[in-house]
């Protein structure tokens, strides 16, 4: 098989990329489709049982003035109230106001909101337990509230570009009967539901820096509205307690100011609306709601318990249960909302609801009232269940003839899943219509209760039919990605170890498999394994740090068996002797083990582990000065790093100097922002916090790119045989024409600025970005893959592929030491609007997707100095090869062995989602991470794209200015240059 050119590894590479790329579309468009929901609007036929179907849906609806009476008399049920006021609390746990496990909130919190608390205790309120469905983020739980149906797990990305909601919901009901609504708060709203707000002043939902505006521009219209009488309904939605949490957690030194004000508002409410209510006055309804809780950090977007216990509390004229102590056991689910406020009001469920109404708001109805509730919620149900399950028929039964309770014919209800629906709604019936008749004693709320929590759940958990010729086209594609890609690895590594052998006479260089390439591999084998599990999935940063630290170990031992016997007995002599890259090579790997120690602890990250307590923990309780303290210390020691990294560069002298002070300037204007402006507990940024950051954007996007333009130009193509840098850089048996030797290392300063200043920037722009705490870390990580290319550099002790999969398996364990896991909860919102004076998705995106890949992207980019520290003999250019053998040899392994490794984990993570697509955890557990692997993927594909890029630009340069100054170098460069 003849060896691959240039040109065809790049064309073969380019199109497994695409075909992964296809392959993932594919199956993503598959397996996260949106959820099936029935079309058109609950009618005046919601209030009939589903066989007697007497309203023709062509039919238009009356005029609104009737179609409310209309309503009013099909439903039985009086409506209890005629204004409803919807107060969104944004990211308000439900703990705060109502306390855990049986246990009244804490006495700081109970301080903080008096009033509502007041109200619960006497009575005047009732709160709930709301459990949110994942994913905990704004827009599609808003969607449960309205319409009571759980839409799909990509809701999570149109989160940030709200469409319309054309499924039946509340807002859309109201509006039929004539409502006249007001908005204020959360531009969402406007986004979901366009043209239907008689008045409205929306604010971003997004800019997280902003705590005090944000509600300010709510309340400010409070008092109007409270005084007016043309509307119907009042949305409040203010944001400033999430943003709050985004910053500083939930005990951030704002939090209690925050709920202080949220009670405020609470009181000014019940106040002006609900206590002077008398049989003139409408009756108004107070419903507090949050669409999500907060982890301690302030995030939300996962499944555990503080993300998804949001809070549903009713204030109003009635009197609810008094017992406080019991209150705070209150369930519910969000969805439950709806159906519940749609019978309070007199209007059709939605359509698509899957929630069961709260019976404890209806205490104040009568028996027959509040079993006619139960009864339109169950009819609701029934139909939706009927279109999920074409095969159900549970519309016919016999109710005559029972005079009591045992004669009724109630069976115990089991078998299939469409006979135990139907014989939980029969019982329902037959009790209820016996129970009108006055034959039997018993209540039949239990049995409508039965159907319904079965109904609900059912339809709440349905997992959605999958298009199998979608997932099947997918996976196939990218199965075919990972053989084209792991054909070009496995030709590329044939071909240098052909070159190798043909260059070297080395006899101690061992044939085989060497036992830390076995466990290389093994380390994909066992990641590829604990996929398949809910909890490995939940604390994988744990095998990332475990497989890390044991194959640099691996290494470890392999140096101290490569001494002769007796040179550790005399260590003076073999320093100055032959095995002083061996020590060398120790030094380097015993500083990465150590640093790879202190990251494994600075966060305890995961899901189930993290209370426990780590570094990061320890510092904030010492306080936010020695976090900055240590935030402008390892600042400091990047910069002087990286100073000195440079000026280890020896031809050039001025150009290098002048590089030296122009990277001095972006760290000192991030030094200047630590001081000034980057606190932990920092609240909505100044203007010169973010004309500073912008200026240290464009700083550093205009340096790198002038680094990389300008280095290959200014690096010299011919240098002296006296130059000392080519006994460092080519201290090896392998004999070098002079003139290749004077173009290699040219070319390899040039590269070597190029990596420098990618990790360099790229690490400023993290000290910006990250939160304090991190600071240090992104050092240590630094410092890990800089100690990794040095033990690469000093020897041929290692396959090529070897060293680069285990720098990136350095920067995949580093993700997690930045305290990223695999919920979307840590998710760092807040760093990714700094230097940003308001929302843009954009932009706040890449902000978001630079902060949370920080490690990752920092291995990938590492390659290029990889490029020029790893030995000479793979750069050495045959007899009549040109610029495209050599431009293979330098790129080759560092971008297809990220590409082959992310290749196998997406493949395999794929098909373990596709086998667990009924498991209890998919949506919560095994989605997010495929998520967080596409997302990966991503990162992988810019910083493969970044390094050969840049390979073959500086390349392209040597090649066109050698062949300038040697006119018989034209069949090197003409690969290159397209003569």
């Amino acid at each position: 098989m003849p060896p691959l050119t240039c040109s065809g590894l790049t064309t073969c590479s380019i199109a497994a990329v695409i075909v992964q790329m296809v392959g993932v579309s594919l199956f993503m468009l598959g397996f996260f489709p949106v959820k099936p929901t029935l079309s058109g609007v609950s009618g005046p036929e919601s209030f009939r049982p589903p066989d007697h179907e007497v309203y023709n849906l062509t039919t238009p609806l009356p005029p609104p003035t009737h179609l409310k009476s209309l309503y009013q008399e099909l439903s039985e049920i009086p409506p209890s109230f005629d204004r409803l006021i919807l107060m969104v609390i944004d990211g308000l746990p439900a703990e705060f106001v109502l306390g855990k496990d049986g246990q009244p909130p804490s006495k700081a919190l109970t301080d903080a909101m008096p009033y509502t608390q007041s109200l619960l205790k006497n009575g005047m309120a009732i709160g709930y337990h709301a459990k949110a469905a994942p994913p905990t983020v704004t827009m599609p739980r808003l969607k449960a509230m309205v319409s009571g149906a759980i839409g799909g797990f990509l809701d999570v990305a149109f989160n940030f570009n709200t469409q319309a909601l054309l499924d039946d919901n509340l807002l859309g009901q109201f509006f039929s009967i004539g409502w006249k609504m007001v908005m204020l708060g959360d531009e969402t709203w406007l986004k979901l539901f366009p043209g239907l707000f008689t008045r409205h002043d929306g604010v971003s939902s997004f800019y997280v820096k902003d705590t005090v505006q944000v509600d300010q521009n709510v309340s400010r219209h409070l008092g109007y509205e409270l005084n007016r009488d043309d509307w119907d309904l009042l949305i409040l939605h203010y944001l400033g307690l999430d943003h709050v949490g985004h910053i500083g957690g939930r005990n951030s030194v704002l939090m209690t100011p925050k709920l202080m004000e949220m009670d405020e508002v609470v009181k000014m409410i019940h106040l002006n609306t609900i206590v002077p209510q008398d049989d003139i006055k409408r009756q108004t309804l107070l419903v507090v709601v949050s669409d999500h809780g907060m982890t301690d950090n302030g995030n939300h977007g996962g499944s555990s318990y503080e993300e998804t216990d949001s809070l549903v509390l009713f204030i109003g004229p009635t009197k609810y249960a008094s017992d406080y102590a019991s209150a705070t056991h209150n369930t519910a689910y969000q969805v439950d909302i709806a159906p519940t406020l749609a019978l309070l009001f007199g209007v059709p469920i939605p359509k698509n609801n899957v929630g069961v109404l709260i019976a404890g708001i209806f205490t104040s109805l009568t028996d027959d009232q509040q079993l006619r509730a139960l009864e339109l919620n169950s009819w609701q149900l029934l139909r939706l269940l009927e279109a999920q399950l074409p095969g159900l028929s549970c519309r016919s039964f016999n109710s005559d003839g029972f005079s009591d309770d045992q004669g009724l014919g109630i069976s115990k209800c089991s078998g299939s899943m469409d006979e135990m629906f139907c014989c939980l709604y029969r019982n329902a019936k037959l009790l209820h219509s016996s129970w009108k008749l006055k034959t039997v004693s018993s209540s039949p709320v239990a049995a409508y209760h039965d159907f319904l929590k079965a109904a609900s759940e059912w339809l709440s958990h349905r997992a959605t039919d999958k298009p199998v010729n979608l997932l099947a086209y997918g996976v196939a594609a990218m199965i075919l990605s990972c053989v084209i890609l792991f054909t070009l690895i496995f030709c590329l590594c044939k071909e240098v170890d052909l070159r190798e052998k043909q260059l070297f006479s080395d006899k101690n260089r061992t044939q085989g498999w060497h036992l830390h390439e076995t466990f290389t591999l093994g380390v994909t084998l066992f990641l590829v394994i604990s996929m398949g599990s809910s909890s490995m999935v939940e604390e994988e940063q744990y095998i990332w740090h475990f497989m890390t630290s044991t194959l640099y170990l691996l290494l470890f031992r392999n140096i101290i068996q490569s001494f002769p016997a007796g040179t550790l007995q005399s260590s003076v002599s073999a320093i100055k002797g032959q095995n002083k890259k061996c020590y060398f090579q120790m030094c380097s790997l015993f500083m990465l083990l150590v640093s790879g120690r202190i990251l494994r602890g600075w966060h305890q990250g995961g899901v189930n582990w993290t209370n426990l307590p780590d570094i990061s923990k320890w510092l904030e309780q010492a306080g936010s000065d020695y976090i900055k303290l240590i935030h402008l210390g390892a600042g400091l020691l990047l910069i002087s790093l990286s100073l000195f990294g440079i000026s280890l560069l020896k031809s050039k002298r001025n150009f290098i100097l002048v590089v030296q002070l122009a990277f001095s300037i972006p760290g000192l204007l991030v030094l200047q922002h630590i001081m000034k402006y980057q606190d932990s507990t920092s609240t909505a940024s100044s203007y010169g916090a973010t004309l500073l950051a912008q200026t240290i954007y464009v700083i550093l996007g205009i340096m790198t790119t002038g680094t990389v333009i300008a280095s290959p130009w200014f690096m010299p193509v011919w240098i002296s045989e006296t130059c000392s840098s080519c006994n460092f850089y080519f201290s090896t048996s392998v004999s070098i024409d002079g003139q290749n030797k004077s173009l290699l290392i040219g070319l390899r300063d040039s590269v070597y600025l190029i990596g420098w200043a990618y990790l360099y920037f790229w690490c400023l722009l993290q000290m910006l970005l990250q939160q304090p705490i991190n600071s240090m870390p992104i050092l240590l990580l630094l410092m890990q893959i800089l100690a990794s290319m040095l033990y690469s550099s000093n020897g041929r002790t290692h396959k090529q592929w070897v060293e680069v999969a285990a720098i990136y398996y350095l920067g995949m364990a580093g993700h997690f030491s930045l305290g990223n896991s695999n919920t979307l909860a840590t998710i760092d919102v807040a760093g990714a609007y700094i230097g940003l004076s308001s929302h843009s998705t954009l932009l706040s995106g890449i902000l978001m997707f630079i902060i949370t890949y920080a490690s990752p992207m920092l291995a990938l980019l590492s390659m290029v100095m990889y490029i020029s520290l790893k030995d000479p003999s793979y750069f050495v250019i045959p007899q009549n090869a040109d610029y495209g053998y050599l431009l293979k040899m330098m790129i080759g392994c560092p971008c297809l062995v990220p590409l082959c490794l992310n290749s196998v984990l997406l493949t395999a993570y794929t098909v373990v989602l596709l086998l667990m697509r009924n498991h209890l955890f998919v949506w919560s557990v095994f989605s997010p991470k495929y998520l967080y692997v596409c997302a990966t993927t991503v990162c992988v594909y810019v910083g493969v794209f970044v390094v050969a890029v840049t390979g073959f630009y500086t390349c392209l340069v040597f090649a066109m200015r050698r062949k300038r100054q040697d006119p018989f170098s034209n069949e090197m460069g003409k690969s290159l240059i397209g003569e």
